[in-house]
């Protein structure tokens, strides 16, 4: 089987939001499947020498005319968080979690985790806000913030922020296809026609 499509992604990015609307159809297309991890991009931005581009100018006026934008032409629901950005911890572990018991759900609980960002304004930062996010597809509230303090969920975290970054991961949303490496939303058109020709 083909290899599966990696995205990379920090919850607090809107780009990323953006991507989740075409990704998996777009992987599918293609037969191939998409392999979600969320990372810090925190973490990330230390190691550039960068920071988030909202507090950069001109280019954060930018970005807040050019995600509604996106939106808008991908029929999207948008509004801007009531904190942007916000550190996506408790999320990225509550997905890590959730993924090493069911799969499909922890793909459903990070869609749902960006719609409560960015289609319904919530700051998602709060363990609490993540488990009700969560509380919605079965999971028990109490045993996922338990899990958000378990050591092994915040190593996995760690190394897999770790490992984005040794890949060569600098920005959200960021794509590999079979070793190739694609930032930005704007970017899934070349990585469809990267998939569709296999590369130039």
């Amino acid at each position: 089987m083909a290899n599966p499509i990696e995205f990379y992604f920090d919850f607090s990015s809107p780009y990323a939001y953006l991507a989740t609307a075409e990704i998996d159809a777009l992987a599918s297309k293609h037969h191939r499947t998409v392999s979600w991890r969320p990372i810090l991009l925190g973490a990330v931005l230390r190691q550039t020498g960068g920071k988030p581009l909202a507090d950069i100018p001109l280019k954060g006026d930018y970005m807040r005319r050019d995600v509604p934008r996106a939106a808008r032409r991908l029929k999207l629901p948008f509004v801007w968080p009531k904190v942007f950005p916000y550190a996506a911890i408790a999320p990225s572990r509550a997905f890590y979690w959730l993924g090493g018991r069911d799969e499909t759900k922890a793909k459903l609980f990070a869609r749902a985790v960006f719609k409560a960002s960015f289609a319904d304004g919530r700051d998602m930062t709060a363990p609490e806000d993540v488990a009700e996010v969560a509380s919605h597809f079965g999971v028990d509230r109490a045993a996922l913030l338990a899990a958000l303090q378990d050591q092994a969920i915040k190593d996995r975290l760690k190394a897999e922020t770790e490992g984005a970054i040794a890949k060569g991961v600098f920005g959200s949303p960021f794509f590999i296809v079979d070793g190739e490496g694609f930032w930005g939303q704007d970017r899934m058109a070349d990585v469809d026609r990267w998939l569709a020709t296999g590369g130039w």
